[in-house]
């Protein structure tokens, strides 16, 4: 007979309310501590861990919603231009672009409306009618708004990652965004991460983008450390997707709005709304 899965065979603390058991999946490298934290978060033991790989944008910072306006703005003047009617919405945005590399984010959008443009070129201006002038487009709106608005990273955030500093925790950046450093330093978090894995490093290094787990992987050999022993951090469905792919030793999905269920359906080891409850 077919034995279960590991985490099948670890049982949820007595102690645990009711219903709490649903919002997470106990995994092999997970241990316990007295229950000072939200049952659906558990905190982990980090001396089970020797990195911690963390998405930047909706998880160190709020710039997904930067994001989100960004792409909302570039995609619904382009359907209003071509006199499509249905409109871009946030559902979009977090089936089609949400964590994927920026033109892969407009091709797979473009097709779920039955658009065909030509790839075209990085080089192409923001005015081209190309996979890449969109991006292009995007990029431009996005900027414009991280220069106007700037960026504070999550107060909860800042706490795990002081706390990762303080037990020595080896700690990156994998992001899709290009525009990662940037980001990082107007929120003033640069310094925590000597690893920066972006869209930018990506295309530099020929590493796909998310669901494939190559730049989480790539993150860990540049930290020296083994797979089994870094933690990812995600809250798009590509980015769970891309860390259950590389078989990390946690993959903990981070709910900015995707949902528990879908983050733990496509890869989430333990779903939490905040990563306070984790330092």
């Amino acid at each position: 007979m077919t034995s279960s899965p590991a985490w099948r065979r670890h049982h949820v603390r007595d102690d645990v309310p009711a219903g709490a058991e649903q919002m997470w999946r106990p995994t092999h490298a997970m241990r316990y501590r007295p229950d000072t934290s939200p049952a659906y978060a558990r905190a982990v033991d980090w001396t089970d861990y020797d990195a911690a790989l963390f998405d930047l944008d909706g998880v160190i910072t709020p710039t997904a919603e930067v994001h989100m306006r960004a792409w909302d703005q570039m995609f619904n003047d382009f359907l209003r231009d071509r006199g499509v009617a249905e409109p871009y919405t946030d559902a979009d945005y977090f089936t089609y672009v949400d964590g994927k590399p920026r033109y892969d984010g407009v091709r797979s959008f473009l097709a779920s409306r039955s658009i065909t443009l030509p790839d075209g070129d990085a080089s192409d201006a923001a005015s081209a009618e190309t996979v890449s002038g969109l991006g292009n487009r995007k990029n431009d709106d996005f900027e414009q708004i991280l220069k106007t608005e700037g960026v504070a990273p999550y107060p909860g955030s800042v706490a795990l990652v002081k706390a990762l500093v303080a037990r020595g925790t080896k700690m990156a950046i994998v992001s899709s965004s290009r525009n990662a450093a940037a980001v990082l330093t107007a929120a003033g978090m640069i310094d925590y991460f000597p690893v920066i894995v972006s869209g930018k490093e990506a295309g530099e290094r020929g590493l796909p983008g998310k669901p494939a787990p190559d730049t989480f992987l790539a993150a860990a050999d540049d930290l020296g450390v083994p797979k089994e022993r870094a933690v990812v951090f995600e809250d798009a469905l590509s980015g769970v997707q891309a860390g259950r792919a590389g078989d990390f030793g946690l993959v903990v999905g981070v709910d900015r709005g995707v949902g528990a269920d879908a983050l733990k359906q496509h890869g989430a080891d333990v779903v939490v709304d905040d990563l306070e409850v984790l330092a």
